[in-house]
């Protein structure tokens, strides 16, 4: 999210190797003297590529697709506390802890966070395909970042719901909130870095 100005393209630090550049001299046939020196140099700044001139103009950015990776443990410590129930004859509340942590361990599998160059969508499947119409509120599950009002991860230590709101799906604002089956630290940085910061603190 941010991009860099080097007023000296020359002199290129040997700490960043990704940082590359070339520079395009025109001198006149007359006398030989330098009419005009312009450089574009490009740097990777966690996941963003980032092209600027040394006069401060962005030429071009792109940012890399991103995709948290699958995180099965409210899955299995829902699972570990229908068996815990199950074992003490609590079989009334068993079940229904049981059922949906076999539901987000299934969805563990299959469901991902994408996070592309200007939209998070939810996708499904190791191909990654649409997942169609969101059931509960219509439209694709797309959503632009520049749609986002605001957005939380409940809780730091443990995250177990991420919630957004955003002015795509209806002028007024919609709310969404999604169980956190993927890897906490990587889901809040990249909304960190994609939508903007939260009130919350990052993952610990």
């Amino acid at each position: 999210m941010a991009t860099a100005l080097l007023s000296a393209p020359c002199f290129l630090s040997p700490k960043n190797k990704e940082l590359g550049g070339f520079v395009s001299s025109f001198r006149s046939l007359n006398n030989g003297n330098l009419l005009h020196n312009h450089s574009l140099l490009r740097k990777k700044y966690g996941g963003s590529l980032v092209v600027t001139s040394v006069f401060g103009r962005k030429v071009k950015t792109t940012r890399e697709t991103v995709i948290p990776e699958p995180d099965y443990r409210i899955p299995i410590v829902l699972l570990g506390l229908s068996g815990g129930l199950a074992y003490t004859n609590n079989l009334l509340p068993a079940a229904p802890v049981g059922l949906l942590g076999l539901l987000l361990l299934f969805q563990t599998t299959r469901v991902r966070f994408v996070f592309d160059e200007e939209a998070l969508e939810v996708k499904v499947g190791e191909e990654l395909e649409n997942s169609g119409e969101n059931v509960f509120v219509g439209g694709k599950n797309r959503w632009k970042y520049s749609s986002f009002v605001n957005w939380e991860l409940w809780w730091p230590s443990f995250p177990i719901l991420v919630y957004f709101k955003e002015t795509q799906t209806k002028p007024e604002g919609q709310v969404h909130f999604f169980p956190v089956i993927f890897n906490g630290k990587q889901l809040y940085d990249i909304m960190v870095e994609r939508a903007g910061p939260s009130q919350t603190s990052g993952p610990k």
